[in-house]
């Protein structure tokens, strides 16, 4: 009696030892039974067989692709504790079945395929329960399926055991691998459930826990084998199927990394192989024809086969479930990048090296994949603070320093996008396109131009290292010195600047004589310094070596309407909208342009045409919306062309900005305003960013110039304030609303409204100088030559300017001095655009 409790309770330690892998223990245990209960011998050889087996695998763990190294003389060992057990024909016959599984994987591990195909013909596989099976055979009946998949694999084809069809054969391999999965997962899920039982029902000790979840050789190549064989097919769909299935089942701390590697793989298919067309959801049959398969092989393979005992699966109430390709792709990807960040490896001690390389690698991947997948749908800010977390793994890993700078410029986040990629210049020094990056920046939204010229000036000074990009280094430079000259204050500064900005361009321009922006960019120069005939050489130049450029194709309307050509102008403009139909700064010119040529009733057509392109481009629209703004345009153009109504947002709640601001300083107050006067008025909000309600009030104040043209005073305080509701604190509002007050002939009015305009921005010329002339009437000669001479200061080609102040000197009794502001007047206007030079967009 005593000698059966003792069996029983050696029988047991043995059970949990060959669960939990500890083979070292198996000798002793088997030595103590073998003692105690001689009957037992055969089966002592089977756990000695195991065990050494098992044991020799640890110590030379075969590494995927590679193939078995035949005999050696620890597996004799084996091979003699085996065919002991199997020969005498003593044990039960689960134990004889777990005989022959251990013998067919000793004759794979030797090379001996078509022997270990003949166990498991003995063994039958499929006729194994798993249902009441200890959580050890569950594992072994998984690595058997996956042996029995290799050797199938790795014995020719015309192998007289292998009789069925090639395509029977493949089909064979397949089920092998899925069935191996399907168990292994089984297998994981059980260990870890009987582990948390055995944590519960004894005080915790030391153990190889980590040991105890490692996969092994053979249940990692049945996890992993089906979906790569599937692709290598071209069955995209079952591949993607047997991904769904593995990532379905309920997770274990064994097969965290394998989801990963998983989530991360499907996620790639899904944005680089699979269109929204051929996607099917996770929670439908995949399709049986797809275009995604390779049309040869449709139909080679389909699951038709099942177990007693499938794997725990993820199931409840209202589940998320992807609709389309992206949203899945992002959803393992987000998942992914969770795992990523919570197994981070950060030491930087040497034994952790590897281990933090690895770590690195695979979060680097899944940010990647993050990057397509936010990227294809616009969501930079999302994509931004997906890269932050990635900072983690920063340290002077230059790739993801990089890609987070990249993100924030997308995002709109410059300033910040400035600041890392400092970093990513100190991390790559000798790389070029990092500070043009930057200077892209400075001198663009943020208007930093000191900054963008020291980032200019790296790239210059990197001489011959900079290669192609030293001439972008040039152009940078010389648009930065261009923005200096239009922000100076004095007219020596101006000069001065513009002077630096022509040598820059110049310098750039024999640098890449091929190069359209150079020349671009230095007719541009020379248009703004007034050397009209230079200009039309260069952007002419410009044009032949790039034709459809927009930006040349409108300087050189410019350039004519300069040269008082406006019909010339004109077609130039048409032409560039026939293939730019949606660009408003042609556009606004056009509206000049008509004004002149064709009359105010073409131009207020052209606003009209602006507001649907406004409405059809951006799609905002207000619930509250009154509709009367459209109807101030159609007064004049009703009798001319049927238009259809359009309704328009009616906010008064601006945004922080300005519709044209001419500093940063000026757009900073009326940012302020802005918010006060919004908190006073309206709270409707504003929908989306800002540029389109700038571009809307843009139209309008165009519109409202053309009825001041026409003389309709009603009419052009309408559409200002349909501007003003939108930005009641811009200075270009307050400087309309002092025209259409001077229009009513209310200078009082009018002074007031240009004094305001004149507090938000006190640089703005066009307000200075009808500020000056009101002065002028009220006989306030002093200040009113003051203020004059102050725009002539910030703007010396101003030529209505000059002629302002020449009539106030000349009503001083200063005639010469009014004589040469006529002549200079006379001589700039000569050679005065349309629209100023400078509303051509000056960037990287």
């Amino acid at each position: 009696m005593t000698a059966r409790k003792s069996g029983s309770r050696l029988e047991t330690e043995i059970e949990r030892c060959r669960s939990e892998g500890q083979w070292d223990k198996i000798p002793e245990l088997v030595r103590q039974l073998s003692a105690k209960l001689i009957s037992n011998d055969d089966l002592g050889e089977l756990l000695l067989g195991e065990a050494k087996l098992q044991q020799y695998l640890k110590e030379n763990p075969i590494k995927q692709g590679a193939s078995p190294r035949g005999l050696r003389p620890k597996l004799v060992e084996v091979r003699k504790h085996l065919t002991a057990a199997l020969d005498r024909g003593n044990l039960k016959p689960d134990y004889m079945q777990e005989a022959s599984m251990l013998m067919a994987k000793l004759c794979y591990v030797e090379g001996d395929y078509q022997e270990a195909i003949s166990q498991y013909s003995r063994v039958g596989l499929d006729d194994l329960l798993l249902v009441g099976s200890p959580v050890y055979r569950l594992s072994m009946i998984a690595e058997a399926y996956a042996t029995k998949g290799l050797c199938l694999e790795k014995m020719p084809a015309a192998s007289p055991s292998l009789s069925n069809r090639d395509g029977d054969r493949e089909q064979d391999i397949i089920t092998c691998y899925e069935k191996s999965g399907d168990i292994a997962l089984l297998y994981l899920q059980e260990m870890e459930k009987a582990l948390s039982a055995g944590m519960q029902n004894r005080s915790p000790k030391p153990g190889p826990v980590a040991q105890e979840q490692e996969l092994g050789y053979f249940l990692e190549t049945g996890l992993q084998r089906a979906h790569v064989i599937h692709f290598k097919n071209g069955n995209l769909t079952r591949g993607v199927g047997r991904f769904r299935e593995i990532l379905r089942a309920v997770e274990t701390r064994t097969t965290q990394n394998l989801r990963m590697t998983i989530a991360r793989q499907l996620a790639e298919i899904l944005l680089r192989g699979m269109c929204e067309q051929s996607y099917w959801n996770p929670l439908e049959d995949p399709p049986h024809q797809s275009p995604l398969n390779d049309p040869l092989r449709q139909g080679s393979y389909t699951k038709d086969y099942s177990l007693s005992r499938r794997p725990r699966v993820y199931s409840g109430e209202n589940l998320f479930c992807p609709q389309e390709n992206t949203e899945e792709a992002l959803l393992l990807l987000l998942i992914s990048e969770s795992m990523a960040n919570r197994d981070a490896v950060l030491s930087r001690i040497p034994e952790h090296n590897n281990d933090r390389i690895i770590s690195l690698q695979s979060a680097s991947v899944v940010y990647d994949l993050l990057t397509i997948a936010l990227g294809r749908r616009g969501q930079y800010e999302m994509l931004s603070e997906c890269l932050e977390r990635a900072m983690k793994f920063a340290f002077e890993e230059f790739h993801l320093w990089y890609q987070f700078a990249l993100s924030l410029m997308a995002a709109g986040k410059s300033a910040r996008a400035v600041k890392v990629l400092k970093e990513c210049i100190r991390l790559k020094p000798d790389d070029p396109t990092i500070p043009l990056l930057a200077v892209k920046l400075c001198i663009g939204t943020l208007h930093w131009l000191e900054e963008g010229e020291r980032f200019a000036k790296m790239v210059v000074d990197m001489g011959e290292k900079a290669s192609e990009f030293r001439a972008k280094g040039y152009l940078a430079i010389g648009l930065v010195y261009s923005l200096r000259a239009t922000d100076a204050s004095l007219r020596g500064m101006q000069e001065e600047y513009q002077k630096k900005a022509l040598g820059a361009f110049q310098r750039a321009q024999s640098l890449s004589p091929t190069d359209h922006l150079a020349a671009f960019y230095l007719a541009l120069q020379l248009a703004v310094s007034r050397q009209i005939p230079e200009a039309l050489g260069y952007v002419r130049q410009a044009l032949q070596l790039q034709g459809d450029d927009v930006h040349s194709l409108h300087l050189l309307a410019l350039l004519l309407s300069a040269q008082k050509h406006y019909h010339d102008a004109l077609n130039i403009i048409e032409m560039a909208l026939s293939e730019y139909p949606e660009n408003f700064i042609l556009l606004f010119t056009k509206v000049k342009l008509e004004t002149l040529c064709r009359g105010p009733e073409e131009a207020l057509l052209t606003c009209k045409h602006m507001l649907q392109i406004w409405k059809s481009c951006y799609n905002l629209t207000n619930p509250s919306d009154s509709g009367r703004g459209s109807s101030l345009l159609d007064r004049a153009i009703a009798d001319r062309r049927q238009l259809n109504t359009m309704t328009l947002p009616d906010f008064s709640d601006p945004e922080t900005g300005s519709v044209h601001a001419t500093s940063m300083a000026a757009s900073r107050v009326e940012q302020a305003l802005s918010e006060v006067a919004s908190s006073l008025q309206s709270s409707a909000p504003k929908q989306g960013p800002l540029h389109p309600w700038m571009t809307l009030a843009q139209i309008w104040l165009h519109a409202a110039e053309v009825y001041m043209g026409m003389g309709k005073p009603t009419e052009a305080a309408a559409c200002t304030q349909e501007a003003a509701n939108l930005f009641p604190m811009s200075h270009n509002v307050l400087f309309m609303k002092g025209q259409v007050a001077e229009l009513r002939g209310n200078m009082d009015e009018a002074k007031r409204w240009y004094e305001e305009a004149l507090s938000i921005s006190p640089t703005h010329v066009k307000t200075m100088q009808r500020l000056g002339l009101i002065l002028h009437q009220l006989q306030r000669y002093s200040l009113a030559e003051k203020i004059l001479r102050d725009a002539v200061q910030v703007n010396s080609t101003a030529h209505d300017v000059w002629n302002s102040l020449g009539e106030v000197l000349q009503a001083q009794g200063n005639d010469d001095a009014a004589t040469e502001c006529f002549l200079t007047a006379l001589e700039l206007e000569a050679s005065s655009p349309i629209l100023p030079f400078t509303i051509i967009p000056r960037a990287l």
